[in-house]
């Protein structure tokens, strides 16, 4: 049986707040021993780039008022999305216990408005739909092709007509660039994250073909590094709730 944990402020003595204990699903890659370095890493081997991959979108997030935020590692986007959207309550779903407590601890004085759920994301449940947005930043490489259109399908059912799901992730691009460039080195990532924490998938998903089919349509898309990295706006294509 599978559990969803949800955090609740815990007062401490200083006045600030830590969250309750979580407890991390076994048949889950174990992304708690990059926690407190993931940032650094990030920076060492993109510099900037996956930040303004991630925040591409930013501005146009601030009407949102219920949102499902997946994988976002330590949190750093979901603090952002806080900070510029003071209305917005956001369900944070990650199966690392350790990039929860990074997140949270992140918001800061915007932690009410989290909730956070500490299990994978392909047994998660919506808890509170509607929602008018998804945000999925480097978390759909992490799945099979399969996978994403299961979670996808399940995330479609769940949000309002207008919804708008917001992807970065990597990218091989048609080009001698994604040829002897960006395939080798998203192999090598992938190697390494299978090192780290035993990360299973080999290979980027098909999540376009995966987005479209659960009823999704791709608006907008911005590229860094060559076409690389990519952040993408997809849109609900409509619900027919009485259906």
């Amino acid at each position: 049986m599978n559990t969803i944990v949800k955090s609740e402020p815990l007062a401490t003595r200083s006045g600030a707040t830590e969250p309750a204990p979580f407890a991390r699903e076994s048949q889950s890659a174990n992304f708690d021993r990059l926690a407190k370095t993931y940032r650094w890493m990030e920076l060492f081997t993109f510099g900037p780039f996956l930040s303004r991959c991630r925040e591409a979108f930013l501005t146009d997030l601030v009407p949102a008022r219920r949102a499902i935020v997946l994988g976002d590692g330590d949190g750093r986007f979901t603090a952002e999305l806080l900070r510029v959207n003071s209305q917005v309550r956001i369900d944070a779903v990650d199966a690392s216990p350790a990039m929860l407590h990074a997140l949270l601890y992140r918001a800061r004085q915007n932690a009410g408005r989290v909730s956070a759920h500490c299990t994978d994301a392909r047994n998660w449940r919506p808890v509170d739909p509607p929602y008018d947005l998804i945000v999925s930043h480097f978390f759909l490489d992490c799945l099979s092709t399969e996978e994403v259109r299961a979670l996808a399908v399940k995330v479609h059912g769940a949000v309002s007509p207008s919804a708008m799901w917001i992807v970065s992730e990597f990218a091989v691009p048609r080009s001698w660039f994604g040829r002897f460039v960006a395939h080798p080195l998203i192999r090598l990532l992938f190697w390494a994250f299978a090192l780290l924490t035993g990360l299973r998938v080999r290979s980027l998903p098909d999540h376009h073909g995966a987005l479209r089919n659960a009823g999704f349509t791709l608006t907008q898309r911005q590229t860094w590094l060559h076409g690389l990295l990519a952040s993408e706006m997809w849109r609900c294509q409509g619900i027919d709730r009485e259906a």
